[in-house]
C-alpha cells in the first residue's frame, strides 16, 4: 500500500465528523415513511425494504472509522464532544441505533433484533443526552454564535427513545417490563421538556443575533424533530402502556402539537430558499439535517391522519414525503461525490 493511501485512510479516521449517522437516521426514517404509504402506492413496500437493507449496511460501514477514531485519535474525537457546536451531532449514532431499532421492528419483523437495538441506542441517547448538556453547564466556552437548531438533537434523541421502545412493552412482564416504561417515559419527558427548554433559546438567537453560517441553516429543519418524533413516540407509548384507559386526550395534544409543525415547516422552507437566493447554501454534512427531521413529521402526519381520520392531513404528509425523497437523494447523491473526491475528508 502506498504511502498516500495510507495518508489518506488516515485522514478519514481523524477527521471522520461525528455527524455521519445522520445519514442512518434520515435513511431509516425515509423506509418507514415509505412503508406507511405504501398503503397508497404499493411499489413503496418494496422500496422501504431496500432501504431498510441499505440503512443496516450503512450503518455498520460508518461503525468502522467511528470506532477506529476513539482509538486511534482519541484527542481529536475528544475536542469534537467538547465543542458546542459539533458535540450536538455525536448522539447521532444513538439515535441511529433507535432508528434500527425501529426498521427491525415495524419493515423487518425482527423483534430480537430490534430489541437489541433498542438497548443500545436508549442506553447511548441517556449518556449524549447528560454528558453534553452538562459539558456545556459546566464550561465557559459558549456563546450567543454556538447556538443553533443542532442542540435539539440530544433532546431528540431521548424523545425517539419510545417510538421503537413503546413497542416492546407488550412483549415482557414484571420488572424488565417496568424498567422498559420507566426508561421510554423518562426518555419523553426529558427529550421535550428540553426542547422547550432549547426552543426558547433557539427563539432567542434567531431573533435578536447575527444570521446562522450558511454551513448551519439546514440545522433549521432540526425544529420539525422534536414535533414529529414526539408524536409518533406518545401515540406509540399511550396505545401501548397498560395503565392508560382513556387514551383520546393525548392524542389530541398530538394533534395540536402537529399543527405547530406546520408553521415550522413553513419557516424551514423559507429560511432554505432565503439563504439559497441571497447567501448560497454550500453542501456540507449539515444537509443531511433536512431528511430525519422531516421524516420524523411525514410520519407524524399520516399518524395522526390514521387516528383522526383527517385525509387532508395525509395529504400534507404525502406532499412532504416526495420533498423527503427529494431531499435525501440530493444529499445522498452530493455526499457520495465529497466521499469520491475526499473533500469531506480535509
Amino acid at each position: 500500500m502506498s504511502s498516500a493511501n495510507v495518508q489518506g485512510e488516515s485522514n478519514l479516521i481523524k477527521n471522520f465528523a461525528p455527524s455521519w449517522f445522520a445519514s442512518v437516521m434520515g435513511t431509516g426514517i425515509l423506509a418507514i415513511t415509505s412503508l406507511f404509504y405504501s398503503q397508497y402506492v404499493p411499489f413503496l413496500k418494496t422500496v422501504a425494504l431496500w432501504l431498510f437493507y441499505f440503512n443496516v449496511i450503512l450503518f455498520f460501514v460508518l461503525l468502522v472509522p467511528w470506532t477506529l477514531r476513539w482509538f486511534l485519535f482519541t484527542n481529536e474525537a475528544l475536542a469534537d464532544l467538547r465543542h458546542p457546536v459539533i458535540s450536538n451531532f455525536y448522539p447521532t449514532f444513538a439515535v441511529a441505533l433507535l432508528v434500527l431499532s425501529a426498521n427491525f421492528i415495524v419493515i423487518g419483523n425482527n423483534m430480537s433484533a430490534g430489541e437489541a437495538f433498542w438497548w443500545a441506542g436508549a442506553l447511548t441517547t441517556i449518556l449524549f443526552g447528560v454528558l453534553i448538556p452538562f459539558i456545556m453547564f459546566k464550561g465557559e466556552h459558549v456563546t450567543l454564535d454556538h447556538i443553533n437548531a443542532a442542540w435539539f438533537i440530544p433532546p431528540v434523541g431521548l424523545i425517539v427513545i419510545p417510538i421503537a421502545g413503546s413497542l416492546l412493552i407488550p412483549h415482557h412482564s414484571g420488572f424488565l417490563q417496568e424498567l422498559i416504561i420507566f426508561i421510554n417515559y423518562f426518555g419523553w419527558g426529558a427529550g421535550f421538556f428540553l426542547y422547550i427548554s432549547l426552543l426558547a433559546v433557539c427563539m432567542y438567537r434567531f431573533i435578536l443575533h447575527r444570521q446562522l453560517p450558511n454551513t448551519l441553516v439546514p440545522t433549521m429543519w432540526i425544529t420539525l424533530g422534536p414535533i414529529g418524533a414526539g408524536i409518533l413516540a406518545l401515540v406509540n407509548l399511550i396505545r401501548n402502556s397498560p395503565f392508560i384507559t382513556v387514551k383520546e386526550p393525548y392524542f389530541v395534544f398530538g394533534l395540536l402539537f402537529w399543527g405547530s409543525g406546520i408553521w415550522w415547516v413553513l419557516i424551514a422552507i423559507l429560511m432554505t430558499l432565503y439563504y439559497m437566493r441571497t447567501i448560497k447554501l454550500p453542501y456540507a454534512m449539515s444537509w443531511w439535517a433536512f431528511t430525519f427531521p422531516l421524516g420524523a413529521y411525514v410520519g407524524s402526519c399520516h399518524v395522526v391522519a390514521q387516528i383522526f381520520r383527517l385525509q387532508i392531513v395525509d395529504f400534507i404528509g404525502f406532499g412532504l414525503y416526495l420533498l423527503l425523497v427529494f431531499l435525501w437523494s440530493i444529499t445522498l447523491i452530493r455526499t457520495a461525490l465529497a466521499v469520491y473526491y475526499g473533500s469531506l475528508f480535509k
